[in-house]
């Protein structure tokens, strides 16, 4: 004769956390608000680096690789210019660095103001690629604090499993 054996008895019950989880939530909301203000920093400093170039109304020459006869106002401009005022540089230097060029040539000044002129460009192509990494992280923060403070804020679900006759 065989015996049945019953199936275990299987309840869910919604029981409140082991641990306090206040602190979490709280990361949570300072994640999301810390987010805001890198999304907010990266917006401020894109604008006005852009702003800034845009109030130098410097005009991309018609022998770039690409936009020709815009003003320079965001990274990818800027890049173009810095390239190109290199491309002239070496243009008058007949293909000579500064470096390369006699203390006392007349040139060599040219490629000293192209040097810092470049230099310049690329510290503005650099400004706008920290900008949109704070952007990018702020955004991350925003969805690791709501994670957070959604996983905090989720009830928590114990099921227990009984043998049928015990208690």
């Amino acid at each position: 004769m065989s015996e049945t054996i019953a199936p275990p008895d299987t309840s869910a019950t919604i029981e409140s956390p082991a641990r306090p989880l206040g602190a979490v939530k709280v990361l949570g909301i300072l994640g999301i608000i810390g987010g805001v203000a890198l999304i907010v920093a990266g917006v401020v400093v894109w604008i006005m680096v852009s702003t800034q170039l845009r109030a130098e109304n410097i005009t991309i020459p018609d022998d770039a690789i690409a936009f020709q006869g815009q003003t320079v106002q965001g990274p990818l401009t800027a890049y173009v210019q810095a390239d190109i005022i290199q491309t002239h540089a070496l243009h008058a230097s007949d293909g000579q660095t500064y470096a390369q060029l006699d203390q006392d040539d007349p040139v060599r000044a040219v490629m000293m103001n192209a040097s810092f002129l470049r230099a310049s460009l690329f510290t503005s192509v650099v400004s706008f690629g920290v900008a949109a990494f704070a952007m990018g992280v702020g955004v991350l923060a925003i969805i690791f604090g709501w994670a957070l403070h959604r996983l905090a804020s989720a009830p928590v679900v114990v099921r227990r499993s009984r043998q049928a006759g015990t208690a």
